[in-house]
């Protein structure tokens, strides 16, 4: 394995979207352009529902190992005007749908959702589905910090149909909660979970993260171990991302404290086994889940899909991001909504869609991205139904992937490739051979390491 860290280990997209934010060719790309396509796909889109990503950027605390936009205060007095601004972003859309909206998934991600007040956050809500129906599998979640998370948030949220939360764990260990400003105890964690479960939300996640500063095997063990008692339902176990030069937070240690190569991949490989001795699925290339929860089967039956708010179980083809730096994914566009607060409510304000960069994809990047969620999500893809044009293109790729096949990474035919076992820890990298924008070392600068 120490090899194939050492050869594999280079920066690589997450494939969070296809193409990349950092390849969008921003230059051709118009609002307009963008908004008549909304337009036209709209009618089809809705007819199995749409999915909803609110970004509230808000935090009392910078945890400095993150890479979401965010907007650090301890003045409350902020929410009120934010959520008028989100309220008046999706009456714009409304505008545009030209009919009633039917909602299938709403995500509240952050910063930190649980900055808001619970009568914000239901005010919020409300304000979106007024003049909306709401699809009878609709699922609504919502990223939880568990030191700031009471039970009035998810009685709130519960009662206005919310039946998920994430709960951003990472690390129980004090020196590595230090260093990334992220402060919760296993208490805490068990309290909100307890408190959901009563509640009746149907599914619980917890975030750990491997690769951050001063970590060790026996600590992140002990919080693998921890999880493993509270028993959420799903877990994400993903890779810090260290882009210092994109989140200058990430400065307040530098390479020489973070575990690397081997000894990095070792905690994800050490968990992992833990993790599914206690009953858990690996699912997608981070995500693991108990056999009874809704992504597993989605999983297992081939359904599970991948987009910006992560993997999930209710595949939808129409997400309408609302809401600072929020992005956008209507399967022919992407548009992502400007970064800063003051621009974003200042746009809303003179009655315009925020939007201030986006793509519009082409035939042959539909493909890949096609090819690229059937890897990230099913470990495998194939092409022998497909037209001659994409059928070319898919096995003028191949040879890219002929080392990853002779490591034992990949299995594949003239039409098809399957990821293995060992080929799981790698799924960035095979993903990269069908990605035409890929420039391997040359990109360094725009992804995270691989490993």
């Amino acid at each position: 394995m120490e090899r194939l860290i050492e050869k594999y280990n280079v920066a690589v997209p997450r494939y969070t979207s296809y193409p990349t934010v950092p390849n969008w060719n921003a230059e051709s790309f118009t609002k307009r352009a963008y908004l008549d396509l909304i337009q036209t796909d709209f009618a089809k889109a809705n007819q199995a529902g749409l999915s909803l990503y609110i970004h509230l950027p808000y935090c009392e605390s910078l945890c400095t190992y993150c890479g979401c936009n965010t907007r650090i205060t301890v003045n409350h007095a902020v929410e009120a005007p934010y959520v008028d601004a989100l309220i008046s972003e999706w009456t714009q859309y409304l505008a545009i749908f030209g009919d009633k909206p039917r909602v299938r998934e709403i995500h509240l991600g952050g910063g930190t959702p649980t900055f808001f007040a619970p009568s914000e956050l239901k005010r919020l809500i409300e304000g979106i589905l007024a003049k909306a129906e709401v699809t009878e599998d609709a699922s609504f979640s919502f990223e939880a910090h568990p030191a700031n998370t009471t039970e009035e948030h998810l009685s709130v949220l519960a009662s206005i149909g919310f039946d998920r939360l994430s709960l951003g764990v990472q690390d129980f260990d004090p020196k590595v909660q230090e260093a990334i400003n992220r402060r919760q105890t296993p208490e805490e964690v068990e309290r909100v979970t307890a408190q959901a479960r009563k509640l009746g939300y149907r599914s619980v996640n917890f975030d750990l993260v491997y690769g951050l500063p001063f970590q060790t095997e026996a600590g992140v063990m002990n919080a693998v171990n921890e999880v493993i008692r509270l028993k959420p339902d799903r877990i994400a176990f993903y890779s810090y991302a260290h882009v210092p030069w994109k989140r200058p937070g990430q400065r307040a240690y530098d390479e020489n404290d973070l575990p690397q190569g081997e000894e990095k991949l070792n905690l994800f490989v050490k968990g992992r086994e833990r993790l599914m001795e206690a009953g858990y699925h690996p699912i997608g290339f981070d995500h693991f889940a108990l056999p009874e929860d809704s992504l597993y089967r989605a999983y297992e039956e081939g359904k599970m899909h991948r987009n910006f708010m992560g993997y999930t179980d209710l595949r939808t083809d129409f997400l309408i991001g609302l809401g600072v730096s929020s992005i956008s994914d209507i399967v022919s566009a992407f548009a992502q909504n400007v970064k800063s607060v003051e621009g974003y409510i200042e746009q809303v304000q003179k009655g315009e869609i925020p939007v201030m960069k986006g793509h519009i994809l082409g035939e042959l990047e539909k493909v890949i991205r096609k090819h690229i969620l059937n890897l990230t999500c099913q470990h495998g893809t194939s092409w022998d139904a497909a037209p001659a044009w994409e059928q070319a293109y898919m096995e003028n790729c191949m040879p890219l992937l002929d080392e990853a096949k002779a490591d034992g990474l990949i299995e594949a035919s003239f039409h098809s490739v399957k990821v293995t076992e060992t080929g799981k820890y790698f799924v960035r990298n095979i993903c990269a051979a069908f990605d035409k924008d890929y420039q391997g070392d040359t990109v360094a600068k725009q992804y995270s390491m691989g490993v």
